[in-house]
C-alpha cells in the first residue's frame, strides 16, 4: 500500500505596517470653543460629547488629539482644519506627529 505524505510549505510574508500620524489641534486665544467642537464633529467625525471633551482638553492643555491616521489622511485633515478656520476668521492650527 502506497502512503502519500503531504507537507505544506508555509512562507512567512511580512508586511510593513503603514506609518500612522497623530493630528493635534492647538489652542489659541481667538478660536471659539464652539468652532473647535464644530471642527471636531465635521472634519474628524466625532460625536458632540467626545468633541466637547477634546475641545476642553485643548483649552486646558494647549493641544488635544483629534485622531490618528495614515500620513496622507492626517495631512489632508490638518489642511481642511486650517482652511475652514481661515474661512471663518480663526487662526486654529494643527500639528502632525508620527505615532509611536
Amino acid at each position: 500500500m502506497d502512503e502519500k505524505i503531504f507537507s505544506e510549505e508555509k512562507e512567512e510574508v511580512l508586511f510593513d505596517s503603514p506609518e500612522l500620524y497623530r493630528v493635534y489641534l492647538l489652542n489659541d486665544d481667538y478660536t471659539t470653543m464652539d468652532f473647535v467642537v464644530y471642527v471636531l464633529m465635521t472634519i474628524f467625525d466625532k460625536p458632540k460629547i467626545e468633541a466637547t471633551s477634546i475641545m476642553l482638553h485643548v483649552h486646558r492643555n494647549g493641544r488635544g488629539l483629534a485622531g490618528v491616521y495614515l500620513k496622507e489622511i492626517a495631512e489632508t485633515k490638518a489642511a481642511q482644519v486650517e482652511s475652514l478656520a481661515r474661512a471663518h476668521g480663526f487662526p486654529l492650527k494643527c500639528a502632525i506627529q508620527e505615532d509611536d
